[in-house]
């Protein structure tokens, strides 16, 4: 018989303090702080990607630094406190069911040093996401080795595939979990815990279409452009949730392509893909295929294919893209277009993440300890 799990403990009572590897832009921290979890760290190697991270979490401390070289000890020195919970997605590109696959991708490794310092922080839980392909043949034993070093500690629940859609967004993406939670615990956790969380999915139009004709209100010194809702009447259930409280946001520059390309762009039935540049067409009534995230400039700076917006002969905003995603309008990305899908294509949803931990925290029992009320 487990004996009941004993959380690490702060002078106020059980702390709820995780760390974010890999963190990016932030959409797995997202999902954490909406389920009622204090990330006090977060540690990525990417100036760019993570250029807007401290905007978006004053109250995170973001270290530039490269994980594979990170130890437990320096993350509890740099943290200060006990650490309930370490998650992140190390890079996928190594992985990829899209790319090369190259197993001499030296990105493969860093998934063995995520479980490397859960291994040295002993945290009551951690959660690992990445790429459908890390469960191929090909890569299931990379997955399998970086996880034996803990095997022995926790009951871990994976590899598990997740859809962002059946958890309520308006996205299909998905996306290989691995979840372990120490074997002090009374029970571990199970998918059906998980799957409670499911919701129906949102559409496109649900997700977008209140911000059609959006008004512009220029450019800041920092260079991020800023735009105000003007659509009347009440918006869908899941745009009110994302809406800032003064309808403005950043991110929504228009792409303004030749004639020639907006007509063949315009003749793309919905749910169609364009023949030439393999964009697909977004359905108002329907979900967002998988955002990509294109490459940075030491891998040659190659955009990833964009959707089309569903009535207008053009590539989605950076702000629709975070809408579909299940990013706030309060979010922000980076001034320029490229890099900003860079970090949307890079993300985790923060719907789906935030299903997880609350999954997680209710396994945990830790609802009275963070001031909240069953759901």
């Amino acid at each position: 018989m487990k004996t009941a799990l004993r959380l690490p403990q702060t002078q106020s009572g059980a702390a709820m303090t995780l760390v974010d590897l890999f963190c990016g832009c932030g959409g797995f921290s997202l999902g954490a702080h909406n389920a009622g979890f204090d990330v006090a760290a977060a540690f990525d190697i990417d100036a760019t990607l993570t250029s807007s991270f401290a905007l978006n979490f004053p109250n995170t401390r973001l270290y530039l630094r490269d994980v594979g070289k990170l130890t437990g000890s320096t993350i509890r020195e740099l943290v200060g406190k006990p650490i309930l919970g370490v998650f992140g997605g190390p890079p996928c590109q190594g992985f990829s069911d899209i790319g090369r696959r190259d197993t001499r991708d030296p990105r493969r490794k860093l998934l063995g040093h995520f479980f490397r310092i859960v291994s040295e922080l002993k945290p009551t839980f951690f959660v690992m996401e990445n790429v459908r392909g890390l469960v191929y043949e090909d890569a299931r034993g990379v997955l399998d080795t970086a996880i034996k070093p803990i095997a022995d500690q926790y009951d871990i629940l994976g590899p598990v595939i997740f859809d962002a859609a059946d958890f309520g967004a308006a996205t299909r993406r998905r996306r290989v979990f691995v979840i372990g939670i120490d074997k002090d615990a009374e029970s571990p956790l199970k998918l059906e815990d998980i799957r409670a969380f499911e919701r129906p999915a949102a559409t496109v139009k649900s997700a977008i279409a209140d911000l059609v004709e959006a008004e512009p209100l220029g450019i800041s010194e920092d260079e991020f452009d800023y735009w105000r809702i003007t659509k009347r009447g009440r918006p869908s259930e899941y745009a009110r949730l994302l809406r800032s409280d003064d309808g403005r946001f950043a991110g929504h520059r228009i792409v303004e392509h030749k004639a020639q390309v907006a007509k063949r762009f315009a003749s793309v039935a919905p749910g169609a893909t364009d023949p030439v540049g393999r964009h697909p067409r977004l359905a108002w009534d329907g979900q967002c295929p998988t955002l990509r995230a294109g490459t940075g400039a030491d891998k040659g700076s190659r955009q990833a294919v964009r959707p089309l917006h569903p009535e207008e002969p053009r590539v989605i905003t950076v702000r629709e893209a975070a809408r579909l995603q299940g990013f706030p309008d309060r979010h922000m990305f980076h001034p320029t277009i490229w890099h900003s899908f860079r970090m949307i294509g890079n993300s985790v949803s923060p719907i789906v993440a935030e299903a997880v931990f609350r999954a997680i925290r209710r396994k945990l029992g830790l609802d009275a300890a963070m001031g909240i009320a069953a759901e």
